[in-house]
């Protein structure tokens, strides 16, 4: 019985974890700090990077205790994340440096098609 009420602390510490990031990352989205989100820093607002992060450490939560990771074999649980870590940073890399494009691309589109009325 000890075991499960252990399991069941665990569960609701971790929700506890992932609400509270989930508070500050929603805070921040309704506030926008100027000093982060009009400064750029690697290519974005200082904003961007801390949402990233936050992503990231609510994925590896809820992966490493509600999948149980922490269960495994050590040799599946890298390369589970290594393959992850790898994915992320490489989709991170094209949204963060090829993301403006996108908005240039669709600032002459509608620059286009507002000329007419």
């Amino acid at each position: 019985m000890s075991g499960a009420n252990s399991h069941k602390a665990l569960i609701w510490k971790v929700f506890g974890i992932l609400s509270v990031i989930t508070l500050f990352e929603v805070v921040l989205g309704i506030y926008k700090p100027d000093a982060l989100h009009l400064s750029k820093v690697l290519g974005t607002s200082p904003l961007n990077w801390i949402f990233l992060i936050l992503t990231l450490v609510k994925g590896y939560y809820i992966a490493w205790f509600f999948m149980h990771l922490n269960d495994e074999k050590k040799w599946l649980r890298r390369s589970i994340v290594w393959t992850l870590v790898f994915f992320i940073s490489y989709l991170s890399f094209f949204l963060l440096t090829e993301g403006g494009a996108v908005g240039e691309t669709f600032t002459g589109v509608y620059k286009s098609i507002t000329q007419f009325y």
